[in-house]
Parts: structure tokens; sequence; C-alpha cells
């Protein structure tokens, strides 16, 4: 185990998207001596409404470009560590359209990585379980830290490339990094495409949920509010060149989450419209996470999923405002996809 490292001024790009704008709030909640830098594109799911009100004297934000190396040089010299949140991370749309992904998320990785070379930063970067592929729906086996990466999209490939970055600046600069690969996040903040929160906005508009496929796509569920305390304790007591594995044992196949929020939003269960699937859609991820338990002593609070997602659909119910203007324009989006 090494030492505990206490940052006071932490970089977090990304920090007005989803996860990202989650862990900023976790952090000057729990976190009374850290100032904390957002560097955020504010790219279609970047939101500073994500982060607004939060206190002046605790958060700046920045809005940049993490491909402009200038810019995040003069950042991270004023910096003691950078926690990586900044990604392309729609499947769909990298099906599209793959040319941002590479960009942000390999040359964006890039930048950063020689900032925190630079200027010696701590640098703990974000990945996702989607790296090594997917699992067969009988196969007991659970993704871990010593699985082999087998990406299967234009998002996985680039989220893995960028991975092999952080390990090669540390193995060959020195860079003091650690990674982590967590499973499929829900919670407040989260861009109206993805999967939880279309549904719940749809209700709450009346248009019908849509379901891919056949509906028993598993996806391992973790709160955000769990994601953010994994990322502070790997950054603070994580071993250097280490990788990570958080996940809170939520695997849940498509059409049940599906029919848990029909049922706690007054619907019948067979209330929604079956569309057609992803190409190449993952079957299963799960995550073993016993690396972290044993070894950092991370343990999640929201274990019970129930609750999690009602308090996420009440998120949504009460903050109208902050998703119905990109409403029309996802649906319409999906709509073209014949999804």
């Amino acid at each position: 185990m090494t030492d505990t490292f206490v940052p006071k001024n932490v970089i977090v790009t990304g920090g007005a998207g989803f996860i990202g704008s989650n862990f900023v709030h976790w952090v000057i909640e729990n976190q009374p001596g850290v100032h904390v830098t957002v560097l955020d594109a504010l790219t279609y799911a970047g939101n500073p409404d994500n982060i607004a009100g939060l206190p002046q004297d605790r958060m700046t934000f920045v809005h940049g470009d993490i491909c402009d190396a200038e810019l995040v040089d003069k950042l991270a010299a004023d910096a003691d560590a950078i926690v990586h949140f900044a990604a392309e991370s729609h499947n769909d749309n990298s099906i599209l359209d793959p040319t941002p992904f590479l960009r942000t998320n390999v040359e964006g990785t890039f930048t950063l990585l020689q900032a925190a070379r630079k200027h010696d930063l701590r640098f703990h970067h974000i990945s996702t379980d989607e790296v090594y592929g997917d699992l067969a729906l009988d196969d007991p086996a659970r993704f871990t830290e010593e699985t082999p990466y087998h990406p299967s999209s234009p998002y996985s490939s680039t989220k893995a490339s960028s991975d092999m970055l952080v390990r090669a600046w540390v193995r060959t600069y020195g860079v003091r990094a650690t990674i982590s690969n967590c499973s499929n996040n829900y919670g407040p903040r989260q861009h109206i495409e993805k999967f939880i929160p279309r549904q719940i906005t749809n209700i709450l508009c009346g248009i019908r949920p849509k379901l891919y496929g056949d509906g028993l796509n598993v996806r391992d569920w973790i709160h955000t509010e769990d994601h953010s305390s994994a990322v502070w304790d790997i950054l603070t007591k994580g071993e250097i060149g280490e990788t990570y594995l958080i996940g809170a044992d939520g695997e849940k196949n498509n059409i049940d989450v599906l029919r848990a929020i029909l049922a706690e939003m007054g619907k019948d269960a067979d209330d929604f419209d079956w569309v057609k699937d992803r190409p190449g859609h993952d079957r299963r991820y799960a995550i073993d996470s016993t690396k972290l338990r044993r070894e950092l002593g991370w343990q999640p609070k929201h274990t019970n999923f129930d609750e999690g997602l009602r308090d996420t659909i009440a998120w949504y119910e009460d903050n109208r405002d902050w998703w119905e203007g990109a409403k029309q324009e996802t649906e319409a989006k999906y709509a073209k996809q014949g999804q």
C-alpha cells in the first residue's frame, strides 16, 4: 500500500458532464480542503448547469478543450492532480461518426499525460468496462483487471487506446498514474440520450419508451455517487501504475430495468415499443471489484437499485428545465436510426 496522497488543487476534465459533475459535487461536499478546476469543452453532453451554484472559492470553471496543449499546460502548472473524465462516450454516436472519439479520447488523453509528465502531477484516468468486450449471458465470469482487452465499438476501442497510453507513460516516463474501469453509471444529470434517462423522460413527455433488440442485454449498474467515492479512493490511495475495476454487483438486463421504471412511474409492464438493435450490441458486462474493495477498502453505499432508480426518477421529474430543451432533438436523432 502506498502512502495516502492528499491533493489540494485538482483538475477535473469533463467536470460539467454527467459522471464528472457528480464527482465535482462529491468532492466539494466530502473533501473540504480541496479546490477543483473544471476543464470542459461543453460539447452537447457538457452542461454548465450541472455545476451551477457550487461555491466559487472551491471550484473554478474553465471552458476549454483538453486537446489545447497550451491551456492544459497553464492549468497543470497550478495543480497537483488531474482526474480525467472527459470523453466522447455514447456508443451510438461513435458508430455514426468515430472522428470526435479519436480526437477527444486519444489525442486529448495524450495532451493531458504530457502535462502530467511535465509538472509531475498525480493522474487518474477514467475508463470503461467496455474495453473488455462483452460476456455471454450464461457465462458466470465477470471482468477483472486481468481480463484481456477486446473492444468492439469505435467508442470502446478509443478508450482502450487511451488506457494503453496511460500505461506507456507510467512505464516510459514515470508518470504517477492510475486507471479505473467502471460499469454503467446511473443517477442525476445524465444526458437524456442514455438508456435510463431516455426511458424516464419519454414517459414524462407522454412518449412510449423504446427498447433495443430483445431486451436481454445485461449491464452492471452503479450509482454515480459510488463511482465518485471509488475514484477518490484510487486517486489518493491507489498504487501507481495499477488498474482498479469499479462495480457494485448491479447486473440487470435492459427489459427488467425498463419494467422497473414503468412500475415506479405507474405504467403497465408492456407499455413500450421494441426498436431495432444497435449494431454490434454487446450482450453482457459484469465487473468483479474485489481488488478495489480488498486493497483500498472501498464499499458502495447505493446497493438497493430500486431505491437509487426511484431517486433518479424523482430528479428528472423535479428538474424538467434541465432536460426538456434537448428532448425533441434527441428523439428525432433516434427516429432517424429507427430506434
